[in-house]
């Protein structure tokens, strides 16, 4: 996948039909950054813009190979526009993550993007910490990896981490990173 090629055609789609979106996953940890590879892109879009999203992502001849009530994911036929993942907004929890994310430059300066900000990023791991266990290593480690490089809010992190009922984890992390 040509990460940049996608990355620059998406979010120029994304802007020209008024679709609210941010980087969630591999590729926000990055712009973040926090060095990560990834092989694709996901995107947080409002539930109320997936008809948006769906017409251009078969404008640009991807197939929709899943959806569900939480999330699509769409495939391209051209190995350089590659596998692009959408998490769907539709709770105010996950509304108010898109509506505080902020603006990154990507490659260089050459592309400006909406990114999650860190906290919702790592509430989004804490959340698929919850739902699959076995995500814990590798997810725990994105979360790890983003508070050694990045300043956040401990107080934001607290509700994520309880909404999941993962107190005790949140105070070890906080006993290990918090910055005074």
């Amino acid at each position: 996948m040509d990460l940049k090629k996608a990355l620059s055609l998406l979010v120029a789609e994304f802007g020209s039909h008024d679709i609210p979106y941010a980087l969630i996953g591999g590729f926000a940890m990055g712009a973040l950054g926090v060095p990560r590879s990834t092989i694709d892109l996901d995107f947080l879009v409002t539930s109320e813009s997936l008809h948006k999203v769906e017409a251009v992502m078969l404008a640009l001849g991807y197939k929709k190979v899943f959806s569900s009530e939480n999330a699509s994911q769409y495939v391209s036929p051209a190995k350089e526009l590659g596998e692009v993942d959408f998490l769907h907004a539709f709770r105010p929890i996950s509304k108010k993550m898109l509506k505080s994310a902020g603006t990154a430059a990507v490659f260089g300066g050459e592309i400006k993007v909406k990114v999650l900000k860190a906290e919702d990023i790592i509430g989004l791991k804490v959340q698929a910490i919850a739902n699959n266990p076995n995500r814990f290593h590798k997810d725990n480690s994105d979360i790890e990896e983003l508070l050694k490089t990045v300043k956040v809010d401990w107080e934001t992190l607290k509700t994520y981490f309880e909404l999941f009922s993962m107190t005790d984890r949140f105070l070890e992390l906080k006993a290990k990173y918090e910055r005074k």
